[in-house]
């Protein structure tokens, strides 16, 4: 793959990503949950470049965004009443639906699948860009495949620089994971992966909602079948302090992230308070890691095991994190 001049640049830069977009070329948006990777979605040429950025697996879907529920059309067809429901209580925002996919989409958009996860973003870079381009962005994390997520462009950068041409700078994501995914092609809406728009919030909405449960051969959603979210040190988890500063002592050179009571039963220098509500946590976790990834031998995260409220994090520190040897 040549090397590529990378820009980074904020508004006064979104003319020159929807002409790199129309060229079939991939830039970087911003979006409230982590940086996407975007090319125009119904080309086939400009989607293998996403693939080829991010040492993407083939056989990982990508999700398309668009700019409202009125352009669903252009991307998925027997649109159900539900999704424009959904749409209507939770868009722009962190959701993404999937729906049978629209002829026009190539299958390496969907990794052979015959639906699409669409979604509409929450940031207003992101939407303009989609507006001007009057295109459908498909756009992944902008990290190398597996890695930790980024919520800032300087995150990307560290990433992408020298293999796309543009990244759009619109400052710290809000939400700080990625999207929930609902599949509504199953009999009852079923969540393929958790994030800040809750089975609670969906139920209320249409029903009854469930949880994919099961082992995983061919991935509906990302996020579902390969490693995902990893630092580049070793990651542990720990269910409460002790466990933590045992973790911490055994290893050098180790960071422990927390809430503040657990940090306060845990007596350790290296650390870092993640937050107090889901949201906050949510917000902050990518940006920590990335920042101390390469600090720090171990990172060592509290576990929200038993906190439903935190299922998106638990998700998301689950695929980060190993199991250690006994200690």
């Amino acid at each position: 793959m040549d090397k590529i001049e990378t820009q980074i640049g904020g508004i006064e830069k979104i003319d020159e990503a929807v002409r790199l977009l129309h060229e079939g070329e991939v830039v970087v948006i911003p979006t409230e949950t982590v940086y996407g990777l975007a090319a125009n979605a119904l080309n086939a040429k400009a989607v293998k470049k996403i693939f080829l950025a991010k040492g993407r697996p083939q056989d990982n879907p990508l999700i398309v965004h668009i700019e409202d529920a009125n352009k669903a059309k252009m991307v998925a067809v027997d649109i159900p009443e539900s999704a424009y429901l959904l749409w209507e209580e939770f868009s722009p925002g962190p959701l993404t639906i999937v729906l049978k996919k629209h002829p026009l989409v190539p299958y390496v958009t969907t990794a052979g699948l015959e639906t699409v996860g669409i979604r509409i973003p929450n940031n207003e870079l992101a939407l303009e860009t989609i507006r001007r381009s009057n295109l459908p962005l498909a756009a992944p994390s902008a990290n190398i495949s597996g890695r930790v997520s980024p919520t800032e462009a300087r995150f990307v950068y560290d990433d992408m620089n020298g293999k796309i041409p543009l990244i759009l700078d619109g400052g710290p994501c809000k939400v700080g994971i990625e999207s929930t995914v609902l599949d509504l092609t199953k009999e009852t809406p079923t969540i393929l992966r958790p994030g800040a728009i809750t089975e609670d919030m969906l139920s209320a909405c249409l029903g009854k909602v469930v949880n994919h449960k099961g082992k995983v051969v061919r991935a509906a959603s990302p996020g579902m079948k390969y490693a995902h979210y990893k630092p580049m040190c070793a990651c542990f988890a720990a269910k409460t302090s002790d466990e933590a500063k045992e973790l911490y002592n055994h290893f050098t050179n180790s960071l422990v992230i927390a809430r503040q009571d657990f940090l306060d039963t845990c007596d350790v220098d290296n650390k870092i308070h993640l937050g107090e509500t889901p949201e906050e946590c949510m917000r902050n976790y990518f940006r920590i890691l990335r920042e101390n990834e390469n600090i720090y031998d171990v990172i060592i995260i509290e576990s929200f095991e038993n906190e439903p409220q935190y299922l998106a994090l638990q998700n998301r520190i689950a695929k980060a994190t190993e199991k250690p040897d006994k200690i």
